[in-house]
């Protein structure tokens, strides 16, 4: 079995990298005269997955117009939140309720992606099928991450995922994610975060372990910086 369709969310105001985000989505600053996006639908191709669907609310013509101009040659199908954002987790099943699908990758594209993240996700991918889980999710040592000032999100013992005092990994914005997860939810503003809480209080939260070094968008100082020295 294999993940067939990948999720990027592109909805969010990206705040915290004002002003640049006031007219350019987040998903659109380039790091190396390539944006962010392009990277993460590169990576998506490389993991020979030919579906992407990408949601879309602030400046989301530009994010429109930006997939029209480019020719990836894959199926991309883009779902707008509507009139309100969705936050991630009603953003994701807003997405998975356009599909036929019942388990997807999903992506944050302010994670600085790349091919050398390839063998990580498809091990990710195998352990997920393998072991017939809901959820998990792609983490790293905090010690790995370029912004220093990350704390940890989570403990990793034995592949599960717990929220115990001493959190060492860091969620770098990669999970893979099954339909029936949502059943008690409605499209609405909610985070992915309350079904990770959930699964964790069920120890039926997983994580795989990506030896990787992290680069994120985390805040505009961040960027400025990786624009210098990545």
């Amino acid at each position: 079995m294999k993940i067939n369709t990948a999720l990027i969310l592109c909805a969010g105001f990206g705040k915290r990298l004002n002003p640049l985000t006031i007219e350019t989505p987040k998903p659109l600053l380039k790091i190396n005269n390539i944006t962010l996006l392009e990277e993460c639908i590169k990576l998506v191709k490389e993991l020979g997955i030919q579906k992407i669907i990408i949601n879309t609310f602030h400046l989301k013509e530009k994010i429109k117009k930006f997939l029209k101009e480019n020719d990836f040659n894959l199926d991309i199908k883009v779902i707008d939140d509507g009139n309100l954002i969705l936050n991630t987790g009603g953003g994701i099943l807003n997405m998975i309720n356009s599909s036929e699908e019942d388990d997807f990758i999903t992506f944050n594209p302010d994670t600085l992606w790349n091919i050398n993240y390839v063998n990580s996700i498809k091990e990710m991918e195998k352990f997920y099928f393998s072991k017939k889980i809901k959820n998990i999710l792609l983490v790293s040592d905090k010690n790995l991450s370029y912004d220093k000032s990350l704390k940890g999100d989570f403990k990793l013992i034995n592949n599960k995922l717990k929220n115990e005092e001493k959190k060492d990994f860091i969620y770098i914005g990669c999970q893979i994610i099954n339909k029936s997860l949502f059943t008690k939810y409605r499209i609405d503003n909610f985070s992915i975060s309350e079904i990770w809480k959930n699964l964790i209080e069920e120890n039926k939260l997983y994580g795989y372990e990506c030896k990787k070094n992290f680069y994120h968008l985390t805040n505009l100082e961040i960027y400025k910086r990786l624009l210098k020295n990545y």
